[in-house]
């Protein structure tokens, strides 16, 4: 937060590009994937002005009292509920958007889905430009937050639902989801925790269908340099061997020393 309030104060348009970004990334990816003006949702004044008016205040507010305010515990609970069902329905309205242009394209709807739903997260790297940093290892398609993965989940069932696939109505589904969302966002925004719900069913899974998972190439990789220091002990880039060889030495050396000193 520190870094982003140096640069509001020092390049205010950067940092009002990076809000913007934030707010609308989803809605440009989306027009992206669809051959749509990327801009075009920029022309809603009122939305622009908003979220201009949400910078600002978070940034320029004196004593930071807007932000503290934001911050506090119950009231940022109820913002994330707020977020969560924002979520579902953009989630459901962008693959309603997609079918109407692709009726039989699966993956452009998904994809759809996925980038409305998680758009702000994936769009990190490029508001890292704007900023001037640059960490293409925090990459949210390499570490996927619990949002972006439950938004590209979402996505696969409401394309499923949306293609007659999956027997359920969209109310329905939209009303499971929104629930499941809500919960599980505030009881990880409440217990400050940053583990995903999926994370057991994935321990399970990944094993199956991708091979190893990274837990099982970490143990590989330790259980691998314990085998290297047992039985690589004695050779010359072993830490014991070669103190084991100074000590040799110097006790050689000293006795030597001795000897000399008796012959003189």
């Amino acid at each position: 937060m520190r870094g982003a309030v140096e640069l509001s104060r020092r390049h205010p348009m950067a940092s009002w590009l990076c809000a913007m970004l934030h707010c609308f990334g989803s809605y440009i990816l989306a027009d992206l994937l669809l051959g749509e003006p990327l801009i075009d949702y920029f022309s809603n004044n009122s939305s622009v002005l908003l979220a201009s008016a949400v910078w600002y205040l978070i940034f320029f507010c004196p004593l930071d009292l807007f932000y503290k305010c934001v911050c506090f515990l119950p009231v940022k609970l109820i913002f994330v509920a707020m977020k969560e069902v924002v979520r579902v329905r953009k989630i459901a309205v962008g693959i309603h958007h997609a079918h109407h242009h692709y009726h039989h394209g699966w993956f452009i709807m998904i994809a759809t889905g996925w980038v409305k739903g998680s758009g702000v997260a994936l769009m990190s790297n490029f508001e890292q430009l704007f900023r001037g940093v640059w960490k293409p290892e925090t990459n949210e398609i390499l570490h996927m937050s619990f949002p972006t993965k439950a938004s590209l989940y979402g996505a696969i069932l409401f394309t499923l639902q949306q293609t007659r696939w999956l027997p359920v109505s969209k109310a329905s589904l939209i009303f499971i989801f929104t629930m499941f969302m809500v919960s599980c966002k505030v009881f990880l925004t409440a217990t400050h925790s940053h583990t995903s719900p999926f994370d057991v069913l994935e321990g399970y899974i990944c094993p199956v269908l991708f091979g190893m998972t990274l837990a099982g190439d970490h143990h590989h990789d330790n259980h691998g340099g314990v085998h290297g220091g047992a039985h690589g002990g004695s050779g010359p880039s072993s830490p014991h061997s070669a103190m084991a060889t100074k000590s040799k030495e110097e006790l050689s050396e000293g006795s030597r020393k001795k000897k000399t000193k008796k012959a003189d």
